[in-house]
């Protein structure tokens, strides 16, 4: 028996593992040590570690001990959006403003009392609003604000203006967190370039193993009051906790590889989505790309096709062998409607049928290929309901 060849266009949930990754997490499972342990052996953990630390400081133009790892992006975006997040020797936040479009991990994980978190809204292509937040600035005066601001959508891949938004903030002696999960690796990330004081990774969005991710700070002048995780004084004290080694050594790999070969993987994955976009408006020259007018990722574009569900055509797509996704993998395999595109305006029923695909370092010219052939079939299954319909 032969079986057609599976088509994975999610990598915005999780990019399949890397095999030169896979391949160092095997070697540093089998470390003993524990990395806080002065021998040989923990000393062995530790170097694998600070390596880690060196590489993925390089993917975003930080100074590794700036690094903080943690168990993935959730965790280290629930860690700074906190009052206690400070400059040394200054008060911490009052208040909190995220943007509408945000990950749930900002939306949902930050700690500030909820009258003191405010959303700020995106026009219809999911870009922030600069001068709503410039005036919220401007009418708190002194007050101590904290600002997150993803740097890509998990959802759409539209880039927002994170650098006019740090000088903005800054202006008004406020702080700058932006979620560069969905960036790093795919675009250029320079944390001083940005301007930001606090950023956050994740290592399976680019090939590196579940369950790792990163707090990067601007500089060593930061702190936070209220850690998440206390205990011992790993992590230069902002996580207690023995190190995950093993999928800390992965995450690096897999930021050297993702820097190394940034550019023309962008270029090639650019390609690749321009392709597939042109395929769906060939196919149903009626179906909307979100935020098509929008600089986005290289490699993600979200479409609707009028009429048809987004619950009902992931299962057609899976069927035809083809992984696609309706937005974020956060809601416990529900598919339910975005609030990234409510906050865009997105009309309801539309809505309501939006897919995403996100290609990554595995994709081929054949899974687009693939791609187009299963969307056919889909589509075709519609029109010829309508047509039965009318």
């Amino acid at each position: 028996m032969t079986f057609s060849p599976r088509t994975y266009l999610d990598h915005n949930a999780t990019s399949p593992l890397r095999p030169e990754v896979a391949r160092t997490v095997l070697r540093v499972l089998e470390l003993p040590g524990n990395s806080s342990s002065v021998h040989a052996e923990g000393r062995a953990a530790r170097a694998e570690i600070e390596k880690a630390r060196d590489k993925v400081a390089r993917l975003v133009g930080a100074r590794a001990k700036n690094v903080v790892f943690t168990s993935g992006g959730t965790e280290a975006a629930n860690l700074v959006l906190t009052p206690g997040f400070r400059r040394l020797g200054q008060p911490g936040a009052t208040s909190l403003l995220v943007g509408a479009a945000e990950h749930p991990c900002v939306l949902n994980g930050h700690r500030f009392p909820a009258d003191a978190a405010r959303i700020v809204p995106v026009d219809r292509d999911g870009i922030l609003d600069l001068a709503w937040l410039k005036a919220q600035l401007e009418e708190a005066g002194d007050g101590r604000i904290l600002v997150s601001v993803q740097l890509a959508n998990n959802e759409t891949g539209v880039l927002q203006p994170v650098a006019e938004a740090a000088r903005l903030v800054h202006e008004h002696g406020g702080l700058i967190h932006t979620d560069a999960v969905q960036a790093a690796g795919k675009i250029p990330v320079d944390i001083v370039a940005l301007g930001v004081d606090a950023m956050t990774l994740s290592a399976h969005k680019i090939g590196g193993p579940k369950g790792s991710g990163a707090l990067i700070l601007a500089s060593d002048q930061f702190e936070i009051g209220d850690k998440l995780i206390r205990g011992g004084g790993q992590e230069k004290g902002f996580r207690a906790g023995t190190e995950n080694v093993a999928a800390i050594a992965g995450f690096g790999e897999a930021a050297e590889l993702a820097l190394a070969r940034l550019d023309e993987e962008a270029e090639r994955l650019r390609g690749l989505r321009v392709e597939a976009e042109a395929q769906v408006r060939r196919i149903a020259p009626d179906a909307l790309v979100v935020a098509s007018g929008a600089e986005r990722l290289p490699n993600t574009f979200a479409f609707a096709i009028p009429g048809l569900k987004a619950e009902t055509a992931l299962i057609a797509f899976d069927l035809a062998g083809v992984a696609l996704s309706s937005g974020s993998a956060c809601s416990s395999g529900k598919v339910k409607r975005s609030h990234v595109l409510d906050a865009m305006g997105v009309e309801p029923t539309l809505a309501e049928g939006v897919l995403r695909v996100s290609l990554g370092w595995s994709t081929t010219k054949e899974d687009v290929i693939r791609f187009a052939e299963a969307c056919e079939r889909v589509v075709g299954t519609l029109y010829k309901r309508k047509a039965s319909a009318a």
